[in-house]
């Protein structure tokens, strides 16, 4: 009995708890000013953080800054 309770406590100990590792976040950048296009990548590395942490910060976006649009795309590896 009292090994069946120290598994079944094992177990549950697992499964609270948080699986951290490293993500990597993969943006694609793309600048756009009067017709003319460049393309950039940027990798910013999550150390020790939950995927769910790491997928907030790891956001697509889009705007209009001086004259230029620039799109961002972005995935987590």
């Amino acid at each position: 009995m009292k090994k069946v309770f120290l598994f079944i406590a094992v177990i549950s100990a697992f499964s609270f708890a948080s699986c951290k590792k490293d993500h990597v976040c993969t943006c694609t950048v793309t600048y756009t000013i009067s017709g003319f296009q460049t393309t950039s990548t940027d990798v910013k590395t999550y150390t020790a953080s939950k995927k769910q942490d790491a997928m907030a910060h790891c956001l697509n976006s889009t705007g209009t800054s001086g004259g230029y649009t620039f799109t961002e795309t972005c995935s987590l590896n």
